[in-house]
């Protein structure tokens, strides 16, 4: 597969340049190319999981994960993320430890380094531009912040070789820090999102609620369960009551709950005389009640 390739190619730019930009940093003696270098490890590392991990992620289900292996690409995320917000964070400490004792920089090994740096991650861009999973997408847009850095980084180099203001590596620094963070904590939180089964944000429970009961033959609906695995395929559970024809309402409420973006849909028809087990309420007629009662296992 092309795409994948790309992704690949990425990678590796990615990896070695930051292992590169560690000892330019070193080299010049510039805290700002460190948390650049910081980004692009975490943007090469996200790069490297999403691509062996969608790979993995792709698989079916099997007796082992019946689900298929979707959430593998959310534990990529999960150890990236980790990864990104101790960098940032040791960054913004050695940065600040630069603040307080300045130390004399390599100008012109900055600059060359920044240059460089534009135009490796410029090629990474072009590599990974025509992806249309959400995957390469984001692979896509953290090669262009990295662009962005470097810019930042090259600008800032400049301007301290004409002033000699030392102070503006370290502040640089913190900029891509903060921003390293930033992204890192919003990550986390849809991470824990999918984790605690939390409804999807774009789907609303009441709006399926209402769309269910609009459908013909449909007495009541409950116990609604919507999740998601990884982001990108939501599954739902429910109970629905019907008067008659069940076949056409099971057929109907699929097709409407595709435009939520639900793929999986495990229904639970009831019937009208049939009692739904969790509801708290008296039931007047035991003997159809036990006639009609199948046992669920819930």
């Amino acid at each position: 597969m092309k795409s994948d390739r790309n992704i690949l190619i990425a990678f590796v730019l990615n990896l070695s340049f930051s292992i590169l930009e560690f000892i330019g940093g070193i080299f010049t003696n510039s805290v700002a190319i460190i948390s650049d270098a910081v980004h692009d490890m975490g943007d090469a590392m996200s790069i490297g999981l999403s691509y062996f991990l969608e790979k993995k992620s792709k698989k079916g289900p099997d007796d082992n994960y019946t689900y298929g292996y979707a959430r593998y690409s959310v534990l990529g995320a999960t150890i990236t993320t980790v990864i990104l917000l101790v960098g940032s964070l040791l960054v913004i400490l050695g940065a600040i430890e630069r603040i307080i004792n300045p130390a004399d920089i390599n100008y012109n090994g900055m600059i060359i380094f920044a240059i460089f740096g534009v135009i490796v991650n410029f090629v990474a861009v072009y590599f990974t531009k025509e992806g249309n999973s959400l995957n390469q997408k984001a692979v896509n847009l953290h090669m262009l912040e990295d662009v962005f850095g470097w810019i930042l980084v090259l600008v800032g180099a400049v301007i301290m070789k004409f002033t000699d203001m030392a102070l503006i590596d370290p502040i640089l620094s913190i900029g891509i820090a903060i921003f390293i963070l930033f992204h890192a904590i919003s990550n986390l939180k849809e991470i824990l999102d999918l984790f605690l089964e939390k409804t999807p944000n774009n789907i609303s429970i009441s709006s399926i609620k209402e769309c269910i009961l609009n459908i013909e033959d449909v007495k009541d609906v409950h116990h609604i369960h919507v999740w998601s695995l990884d982001g990108n395929n939501n599954y739902a559970t429910m109970h629905v009551k019907v008067n008659k024809d069940y076949l056409t309402v099971k057929h109907n409420i699929k097709e409407q709950l595709k435009s939520f973006g639900i793929t999986h849909v495990t229904i639970e028809l009831e019937n009208e005389v049939e009692m739904c087990e969790n509801e708290e309420c008296h039931i007047n007629n035991e003997e159809t009640f036990e006639h009609h009662h199948h046992h669920h296992n819930n």
